[in-house]
């Protein structure tokens, strides 16, 4: 299949992924009509609470801290809550600004397949008669389309419930906010701010606190593998959470070599439990010693690896976001994902967000099912060259510069 096909096929069938199937127009109707019935509202607490509904992972969740920040700001002496999948805990629970964290294995965001089609709506009962005993005075559900969320926050009672203006969470909103076209962490801002107003004199920034014991195991981690306190490193984070983000791997085994005496820099190469054999595999292509720390850092291990970090490379992935937050220069390669809307928050000469110039990308989809690879080169379209580039443009590049999150 020649290119020109090629995009026109994945057009076609990328509007067909994002068209809505039958039962989930019927779903709709359900939503609205149980929307409609009479409930009753849980007595506010005496102080206010708040609760923040976010089901995804890392990145996503990272995302959203500036708007938390927003939220603390404009409500010193609230209670914030934030209720987050399991998989998530543990970066929100790093801020000062949230005080409590809840965890919930929330339905579409585990990895666990739901029993039956009636489960998720047993758990959101189930959840929003654990959430009605603790009572809240208002509810934010941070991912736009996350209907499962402003469901459980009706189900429990909270009398204010902010979203967005959207056909399946529209119905259980006291606040309906319009979504804007923008980057997240400006869509994030936008429905907070729609509902409290905007902090004065504050710019939002992504931050991470990093802690000195964290930092202390990655010295010590490090110098297990000859790498000393003072010696510069740089990371490559090769894997993301689906196929059609990976980059080729012999071609992060040449940019790791060649990085390793460009920069005169040791190669770390960072990753989860399922990714080490990614990262193995890359290792044994390379010419070049690396150290392979992948399925050995907590998150805020990970976070003071890449805050000493000259340069962290990797594909669109919540990593990669997170060496944003920690101030380390990096270099994403983009596919399915558009970077105006999920690119790096940061300058564009310390943070770099590669694309393809295919013309079916962005096409949203992260998941293709058993559709081949090959069918879909976005990523692997980038080049070698692009990236080597890139790395050495972010990593003498200095902390300035005009911002990702601009409207398309």
């Amino acid at each position: 299949m020649d290119r020109d096909a090629l995009v026109k096929r994945n057009q076609r069938m990328a509007k067909a992924f994002h068209a809505a199937p039958l039962k989930h127009r019927v779903r709709r109707l359900l939503l609205r009509s149980a929307a409609a019935l009479p409930l009753r509202s849980c007595r506010p607490p005496a102080a206010e609470r708040i609760l923040l509904i976010r089901p995804d992972h890392l990145g996503d969740v990272l995302l959203t801290m500036p708007a938390v920040h927003a939220l603390r700001r404009a409500r010193p002496i609230a209670e914030i809550h934030a209720l987050v999948g399991p998989w998530s805990a543990e970066l929100i629970a790093a801020y000062d600004c949230v005080d409590l964290v809840l965890t919930l294995a929330f339905p579409g965001f585990s990895r666990h397949p739901k029993v039956s089609w009636r489960s998720p709506y047993q758990m959101a009962w189930a959840a929003a008669r654990r959430i009605r005993r603790v009572g809240y005075s208002s509810a934010v559900i941070c991912r736009p389309d996350h209907w499962w969320g402003a469901l459980v926050a009706y189900l429990a009672g909270i009398p204010v419930r902010v979203g967005c203006d959207l056909p399946d969470t529209k119905p259980f909103l006291t606040h309906p906010v319009p979504p804007v076209t923008a980057h997240a962490v400006v869509q994030n801002l936008h429905l907070v701010e729609s509902w409290i107003g905007a902090p004065a004199h504050y710019a939002p920034a992504l931050d991470f606190p990093v802690s000195d014991a964290d930092r202390g195991f990655v010295a010590g981690y490090l110098q297990e593998w000859g790498i000393g306190p003072d010696d510069p490193v740089f990371c490559v984070h090769p894997g993301s959470g689906t196929w059609v983000k990976h980059w080729d791997e012999r071609s992060w085994a040449v940019v790791a070599d060649t990085l390793t005496e460009q920069l005169e820099a040791a190669a770390v190469f960072t990753g989860s439990d399922h990714e080490l054999g990614m990262v193995r595999r890359i290792t044994a292509l390379m010419n070049k010693p690396a150290c392979i720390i992948a399925g050995e850092t907590r998150v805020g291990q990970l976070a003071a690896l890449f805050a000493r970090a000259r340069v962290v490379l990797g594909p669109d992935s919540g990593p990669l976001h997170l060496a944003v937050a920690v101030g380390a220069p990096t270099v994403a390669l983009y596919g399915p994902a558009d970077p105006l809307e999920f690119g790096p928050w940061g300058s564009r000469e310390r943070h770099i967000a590669l694309t393809s110039d295919i013309g079916c990308r962005p096409c949203r989809v992260l998941d293709w099912a058993n559709d081949k690879p090959e069918n879909h080169p976005c990523v692997r379209d980038i080049g070698v060259h692009q990236v080597l580039e890139a790395a050495r443009r972010a990593a003498s590049s200095e902390q300035r510069g005009p911002l990702m999150g601009i409207s398309k």
